[in-house]
């Protein structure tokens, strides 16, 4: 690996910008690694858009913008065909989705048209406008952000459609001592964005290198094991907050499919890469087996009625099975 271009500096000008949310920094930098997308779900100013805006400025790409809008078409995203006078025919306007990193904000608030516009794109990694194919830029990486809490005029993104992202990441709070770091610096003026600390061949690169990292048979089987123990849930037991214990497949209608185990590969490679290791290990998976098998669970309605945590349910699944 090239020591002047690692991806500790991308994190590192990250954290420039961003107070603490490690969680948030890490989960951004394996997306990447992993060429996989990103959904970061958390209450409005926690700088979920500051954090994918620094990621884009940190790297020598190109960077988009879009803010989903009730109003917005499919065109505003992909592009449209236009008709030239001047020439007397039709020439294509390519959209915005034309880019390395394309922040989609707010990405629950557009209708159902305009999100599966953009994850096909997401997931075909070329975009038919009129009669032509066009492939997207290498690296592409969608970053999407989604306010949980805020019902109205949002759209609820279909588990379909949510399993295109490879993480899903929750954005907490920060605690007293990082609230007031932000206030000291960011209270004044604006903390600029390090930027260019890599180039896209740089990150094209690292992706090969991840990708090159050994997984033992054993982690695969593991692997396999976590998602098989989605559709197979009574082997697992959850503690309500009254103290309760449930059985998991009480709460989960539809466990995680053939992609969740894909996903948790390509991760578990990414954050042993991560840790300047070229084998992964059973903490890697461990670690990451959230971030891939949150968002890809079919939760049934006792969730909320029993006032269980999702993540709980999670972490009651991966302690299930025994690490190799």
């Amino acid at each position: 690996m090239n020591a002047s271009k690692r991806p500790a500096d991308v994190i590192d000008a990250l954290h420039h910008t961003i107070v603490g949310q490690g969680a948030v920094v890490e989960a951004l930098l394996l997306g990447l690694l992993a060429n996989g997308h990103v959904l970061l779900e958390g209450p409005p100013g926690l700088a979920k858009t500051l954090a994918c805006r620094a990621l884009a400025a940190a790297l020598e790409g190109e960077f988009r913008r879009v803010q989903f809008t009730p109003d917005l078409l499919p065109s505003d995203i992909v592009g449209t065909r236009v008709f030239d006078q001047r020439e007397s025919r039709f020439t294509t306007m390519q959209g915005p989705i034309f880019a390395n990193v394309v922040l989609a904000d707010e990405i629950n608030r557009a209708p159902a048209k305009v999100q599966s516009a953009l994850l096909e794109a997401m997931q075909e990694r070329q975009v038919t406008i009129g009669l032509q194919t066009f492939a997207l830029p290498d690296p592409f990486i969608v970053m999407a952000t989604m306010n949980p809490f805020d019902a109205d005029g949002t759209y609820q993104l279909p588990l379909a459609q949510m399993d295109r992202f490879l993480i899903r990441v929750g954005v907490a709070y920060p605690t007293r001592e990082e609230e007031l770091t932000i206030l000291d610096r960011f209270a004044v003026e604006e903390t600029e964005p390090v930027r260019a600390v890599a180039s896209m061949s740089d990150v094209l690169e690292w992706r090969k290198q991840a990708h090159a990292v050994h997984l033992e048979e054993k982690l695969k089987r593991y692997i396999v094991e976590l998602v098989a123990v989605t559709r197979e849930a009574h082997r697992a037991v959850v503690q309500a907050e009254d103290g309760r214990s449930l059985r998991a497949d009480e709460l989960i209608d539809h466990g995680a499919s053939p992609r969740a185990t894909l996903a948790i590969a390509h991760l578990a490679r990414a954050k042993a890469m991560l840790a300047s290791r070229d084998y992964a290990i059973p903490d890697d998976v461990r670690a990451v087996a959230p971030l891939a098998l949150r968002h890809r669970i079919d939760f049934s309605y006792r969730l909320a009625t029993e006032g269980v945590v999702a993540d709980r349910v999670v972490e009651a699944l991966i302690a299930a099975v025994p690490a190799p």
